[in-house]
């Protein structure tokens, strides 16, 4: 799926898919009394109390991100400080509140969505940016005035981006770590109870004392040399004590610090959520440098502090997931050590031998569930019963009966027609449409399964696509397979290699506004840094894997992307040795009705037709285990090889060309 960080605006519709200016479902404030539909939520009491908080402290604005403390891209519903203060609940806002004033600030996928969520107390800005906040604060807030912000939910970036637009203009930033809106939110969700598990040795080969003495060896090999290293990202604690929980919707983390020095090891959790058999796991019960020590989770800034305050330390930290909260305490400079990402991101980017076998075993058992959902349909669709919803959730339940299976690794996006012109749609009660053979269909799910994460999708076309659908189907899949085949050196980057996903759709004028691609996590998350196609992210190395998605959409009429996950595995070349290229790990056929083979070069028909051998090889014995008959004749009829002696599919494209330059050369002569 596409990671919502890369998203560029692809329609003015809203993701409830509600139409704009539908009677009676959005507000109307210019009325007296206002029109509020049954799905606003009044906010006056909570917006009175919170302002009462604001007055001791003598700010004049408070800014409330739609983050938690650890920068995670899902957050918890008791981190939703933005839906509670607003009634606002989608994924992406910025809500700011003044004593007279209060407004949010999201993008066009959410503009009908907030009409209807929010009452006449907020304003809504239509727009994202820092600048366009900044700009309003400067209108709202009195010179020498003070806006008051929680550190812990300003990333570093956040931070000096705020400062940047507000420099000369005589109103600041002020640091206030106790959050506000908790102080108000009474029924604010509590923490889950559930005690967190240690994964079962069959899906590690690296315990936690391998991974902490190898994280140490990076630390003493830097020139820099750090003394500690401070985890703040979810991702980095669980992989680096082989942990999980469940915090976090769709993904399988704990709210956790770590603090990592040559001699100790400071884990920050909830203390009563650690069972003493997690105890003897992480030998908290000694003293030594292979012991963990366990502190309260709320304590992570003052004992940070009481480290830093000691003489001849140096904390490194990753600014890409440390919050403000923490950063500023690392003072003076000489204390601080700083990469983009931590040495725990950049090392489990790379997954070893046993992570690498079991994210391929995830991957075959996922693609039973999404072979189910399509010969389902396949069936179903014509018979015009079946809805987005449906489809979504038959299968999910498809995923829950597999080996091993923990749940969907992100709402699953289930879009037919208009609506799959919207990358990020997912259906609802009240936007879901019927499934019918005159529209396409698209489908992006994944699972989270206790050996590995998986993301695929597809789309179909149950009827007669027109000429310009399968166009750019073929074209879109033309990018999947160039950067699929592509063979390069090691320590290449993503960005360097991402046109080729592109270069087929630009060549008619057509393109796409999402990234390309994003790494993909063992029993993680589905969106795993930093690996991926985006100038931030770093250089591939063998054992990463990667999502490879290209797509195309036309608003307001139908959407199209293929995903696969994919691993980088080395490869032999004539020549050069330390070479790489990409193992796709994805195994669920592609609408053959959408493929124009006249378009495809011998190359990808070869490449297209050795994958779809490849599902053959690991699909059919799976499916055969596991008892599923039918799913396997329709796996192997939809895996038919396209280059068959005598196929007018075996001609290329470039071929083609030639054979008409040759008759036109020849219709001269003659």
């Amino acid at each position: 799926m596409p990671s919502c960080g890369w998203l560029l605006v692809l329609s003015l519709a809203a993701l409830t898919g509600i139409a704009v200016g539908a009677e009676g479902t959005e507000r109307n404030c210019s009325l007296s009394p206002p029109y509020l539909p049954s799905t606003a939520v009044n906010t006056t009491l909570r917006l009175q109390e919170l302002r009462e908080r604001m007055r001791p402290l003598n700010i004049s604005a408070y800014i409330i991100p739609g983050t938690d403390a650890h920068l995670s891209e899902y957050i918890a519903p008791r981190d939703n400080r933005v839906a509670f203060m607003t009634g606002f609940t989608g994924s992406a806002g910025t809500a700011v509140v003044t004593q007279t004033k209060a407004a949010l600030w999201t993008d066009s996928r959410y503009w009908v969505q907030a009409e209807r969520q929010m009452d006449c107390n907020w304003e809504l800005e239509k727009d994202v940016s820092i600048s366009s906040v900044a700009e309003w604060l400067i209108n709202e807030v009195p010179p020498g005035g003070e806006i008051g912000f929680d550190p812990f939910l300003f990333s570093l970036q956040t931070q000096e981006n705020y400062n940047i637009n507000l420099d000369s203009s005589n109103r600041s930033l002020k640091s206030i770590p106790a959050n506000l809106v908790d102080q108000v939110w009474t029924e604010r969700p509590p923490i889950p109870p559930d005690h967190l598990t240690r994964l079962p040795d069959r899906v590690i080969q690296r315990t936690w004392q391998m991974k902490v003495d190898h994280i140490r060896n990076q630390m003493r090999d830097n020139p820099y040399e750090p003394t500690a290293l401070l985890l703040s990202a979810l991702d980095e604690t669980a992989w680096l004590f082989n942990l999980r929980g469940n915090d976090i919707p769709y993904n399988p983390f704990f709210y956790s610090y770590t603090l990592l020095t040559m001699d100790d090891i400071w884990l920050f959790v909830h203390l009563d959520r650690v069972t003493d058999e997690l105890k003897e796991y992480l030998n908290a019960s000694c003293v030594g440098s292979l012991c963990v020590q366990l502190k309260s989770y709320d304590t992570v800034r003052d004992d940070l502090q009481k480290y830093v305050a000691q003489p001849g330390v140096k904390v490194w930290i990753g600014t890409e997931y440390t919050n403000y909260a923490l950063y500023e305490l690392i003072t003076p400079e000489e204390k601080l050590m700083t990469s983009s990402y931590s040495p725990v991101l950049t090392t489990k980017a790379v997954k070893d031998e046993t992570e690498q076998r079991i994210l391929r075993d995830a991957h075959v058992r996922d693609a039973v569930a999404v072979i189910q959902l399509l010969m389902w349909l396949e069936k179903a669709v014509p018979e015009g019963k079946e809805t987005e919803l449906t489809a979504a959730e038959y299968v999910n339940n498809c995923r829950s009966k597999q080996k091993d299976s923990r749940g969907p690794s992100f709402e699953t996006i289930s879009a037919s027609g208009p609506n799959a012109a919207l990358a990020h749609y997912s259906p609802t009660e009240e936007s879901s449409r019927r499934l019918t053979v005159d529209e396409m269909y698209l489908v992006d799910s994944g699972g989270q399964y206790l050996d590995g994460t998986t993301d695929i999708t597809r789309t179909v076309h149950w009827g007669t696509p027109t000429d310009m659908q399968r166009e750019a189907f073929t074209r879109v899949l033309m990018g999947n397979i160039e950067i699929s085949r592509t063979i390069f050196p090691s320590g290449t980057r993503g960005a360097n290699m991402e046109m080729l996903g592109r270069r087929a759709l630009w060549q008619v004028g057509l393109n796409y506004g999402h990234g390309t691609g994003h790494g993909v996590g063992n029993y993680f998350g589905v969106h795993e840094w930093p690996v991926g196609f985006q100038t931030n992210n770093i250089p591939f190395r063998s054992g990463m894997f990667t999502s490879i998605e290209p797509g195309y959409y036309k608003d307001n009429d139908f959407g199209i992307r293929i995903e696969d996950v994919a691993v980088i595995v080395p490869v032999q070349t004539k020549y050069g040795h330390n070479y790489l290229t990409f193992d796709t790990v994805s195994l669920v056929p592609y609408d053959r009705k959408l493929i124009d083979t006249s378009l495809l070069s011998s190359e990808q028909l070869k490449w297209l037709d050795n994958y779809y051998e490849t599902i053959r090889r690991l699909m059919g014995p799976e499916l055969d285990r596991q008892g599923l008959h039918e799913e396997k004749a329709w796996m192997l009829k939809h895996t038919e090889p396209f280059m068959e002696s005598g196929s007018s599919a075996s001609v290329c494209s470039s071929s083609m060309t030639l054979i008409a330059l040759a008759i036109a050369l020849l219709q001269n002569i003659i």
